[in-house]
């Protein structure tokens, strides 16, 4: 299963149990060779989810894809806040991600 395949499964599975987004970070050259940046910051989370009095922040990959340093880095700030957050590479990652009470430790 591609990344997109494992985002999808997620985000079907999740909208039983509240709202699922989709965050975008897009990079893209103009035609005049201008670098553009668009979208949230770096390292932010694939997916927000939205429970009832909780959210979570969902970075999905595959099970041999490598996680930046920045999306780390963000996971970690959203845990010391006290938001569910983590890296899934099934549903039922993402599962225990919004069924568990948030961790504060890193990762």
């Amino acid at each position: 299963m591609t990344e997109t395949d494992i985002m999808h499964a997620i985000q079907i599975a999740l909208s039983e149990y509240g709202i699922v987004l989709r965050l975008n970070v897009g990079e893209f050259t103009t035609a005049d060779g201008r670098h553009i940046s668009s979208g949230l910051p770096k390292g932010t989370s694939d997916l927000l989810f939205i429970g009832h009095g909780y959210i979570a922040f969902i970075e999905v990959k595959t099970p041999t894809g490598r996680i930046r340093p920045a999306q780390i880095t963000f996971i970690n700030a959203m845990r010391k806040l006290g938001h569910r957050a983590g890296i899934a590479r099934s549903v039922d990652d993402a599962l225990k991600i919004i069924n568990n009470p948030p961790e504060r430790g890193e990762i």
